[in-house]
C-alpha cells in the first residue's frame, strides 16, 4: 500500500478511537495485523507517536476558552465554593498523579506480553459489558434530569465535582494502562458515573484528564524510543523527506479527525448515552478473540 494512503488511514483509525470509549491502542493493534506492518519499528514506533500527539492536540484547541475560564477563577471556582484542592484544575492533576505512578510501576513490573490481542480482545468485550451496564444503571436518573435530585446523580457538571471522584477515577484509569484495550476513555467514564457524575461530566473529566496523562505518556514513549538501541530505535537523523510528508500527513489527519470526533461525541453523549459503544465494543472484542484463537491454532 501508498505509504502516504496508509498514513491517511492509521491517522484516521489514531483519531476516531483516541477519545471514544473504544482503545485506539487495540485498534492501531488490528491495523498493523491486517495491513501488515510492524508498528513496533523504529519509525513506525516514532510515526504513532506522532499522530497521538496530533490528537492530543485537538484538546486543548477546543476547550481553549474552557480552559482558560477555569485558569481565570482559580482557586474559588465560578461560584467561589472551591479551594486550591477542589478546583478543577487541581483535581485533573490529582487524579493524573493517581494513575501516573501505579501504571509506571505495573506495566514496568508486566512488561509488553499483555500487547496481545486476546488481552486486548478480552479488555474490549469485559470493558462493553461494564459501560453497558453502567450506562443502564445510570440512563433513568439521566433522563430525569438535574431538576429531579435523584440519588444515583450528584454531580451533573465537572466544576461541582469532588476530591474523592477524582481520586476514584484516577485508580480506575490504571486499568487502561495495565490492559491494553481497555480505553482510558472507557475506564474514567464508567468510573466517574459510578462514583454519581452525569454522562457529560464524566466524559468532560475523561478529556481534561487525557491532556496530561496522554501528554507524559506520549513524551515518555518518545524519549524511550530515542535512548533505545537496535531496530526499535529512533533514528531520527535518517528519516528521508518521504518519511517527514508522511509523519506530518498522519499528524495533520488525526488532529482534524480528533476535533471532529470530540465535537461529535459530546453532543452524541448529552443525548442518548454510551451503550452503542459498549455494543460495539462487545462485537470487535468478539471478533478479536476468535481471530486470535484462529490464529494460535
Amino acid at each position: 500500500m501508498n505509504d502516504y494512503l496508509l498514513s491517511v488511514i492509521l491517522g484516521i483509525i489514531e483519531g476516531l478511537t483516541e477519545f471514544l470509549p473504544v482503545s485506539s491502542t487495540a485498534h492501531l493493534r488490528i491495523a498493523e495485523a491486517l495491513l501488515h506492518i510492524d508498528l513496533a519499528s523504529g519509525y513506525w514506533k516514532m510515526y504513532t507517536i506522532v499522530i497521538q500527539l496530533g490528537a492530543i492536540l485537538c484538546l486543548p484547541v477546543y476547550f481553549r476558552e474552557r480552559i482558560a475560564k477555569l485558569f481565570a477563577t482559580f482557586p474559588q471556582g465560578e461560584k467561589g465554593d472551591r479551594t486550591i484542592l477542589t478546583h478543577p484544575l487541581s483535581l485533573t492533576l490529582i487524579a493524573f498523579v493517581v494513575t501516573a505512578i501505579p501504571a509506571f510501576l505495573f506495566t514496568k513490573i508486566i512488561g509488553k506480553h499483555l500487547e496481545s490481542l486476546v488481552i486486548m480482545g478480552s479488555s474490549l468485550v469485559i470493558g462493553g459489558i461494564v459501560m453497558w451496564l453502567v450506562d443502564a444503571r445510570n440512563a433513568k436518573a439521566e433522563a430525569a434530569g438535574e431538576d429531579a435530585r435523584n440519588s444515583l446523580i450528584h454531580t451533573w457538571r465537572m466544576e461541582a465535582m469532588s476530591f474523592g471522584q477524582a481520586v476514584w477515577i484516577g485508580a480506575c484509569q490504571i486499568l487502561s494502562a495495565v490492559f491494553p484495550g481497555t480505553s482510558r476513555s472507557m475506564s474514567t467514564i464508567a468510573a466517574g458515573q459510578l462514583a454519581g457524575m452525569s454522562r457529560a461530566a464524566a466524559l468532560e473529566f475523561s478529556f481534561f484528564l487525557s491532556i496530561p496523562t496522554m501528554v507524559v505518556a506520549t513524551c515518555y514513549d518518545l524519549l524511550k524510543s530515542l535512548r533505545g538501541k537496535g531496530e526499535n530505535a529512533i533514528g531520527v537523523s535518517h528519516i528521508d523527506g518521504h518519511g517527514w510528508v508522511v509523519l506530518a500527513i498522519g499528524f495533520v489527519v488525526s488532529f482534524i479527525v480528533a476535533y471532529g470526533a470530540v465535537a461529535w461525541f459530546l453532543s452524541w453523549v448529552r443525548r442518548r448515552g454510551f451503550a452503542p459503544f459498549a455494543i460495539y465494543r462487545i462485537v470487535v472484542g468478539t471478533a478479536v478473540l476468535a481471530w486470535a484463537i484462529a490464529y494460535l491454532k
